[in-house]
């Protein structure tokens, strides 16, 4: 019986380097082979990963204002798309 059978029913759960190492073979993330998002690609951005990286190493303050900016930004963006429909 192959391990890779044994994930596929659910005899077996792959360790996290195993995880990390399929999806890197299958060019997606975990997250993806996880059903968290329908993206294969999302986070394979290095420009995002590391604005993501620098976000990450601030204090939490820091971190909710510049969320806070960053939704106002999505927001306007998507109310703009919408307006030119």
């Amino acid at each position: 019986m192959s391990v890779i059978g044994r994930y596929e029913r659910d005899e077996m759960t792959p360790s996290i380097d195993v995880a990390k190492n399929i999806s890197n073979h299958l060019n997606t993330t975990v997250g993806y082979l996880l059903g968290e998002t329908d993206k294969a690609d999302l986070f394979k951005d290095p420009v995002m990963l590391q604005l993501l990286s620098e976000l990450d190493k601030m204090e939490n303050t820091e971190k909710s204002h510049i969320l806070q900016v960053l939704d106002g930004f999505i927001k306007s963006v998507k109310l703009k798309n919408i307006a030119t429909l």
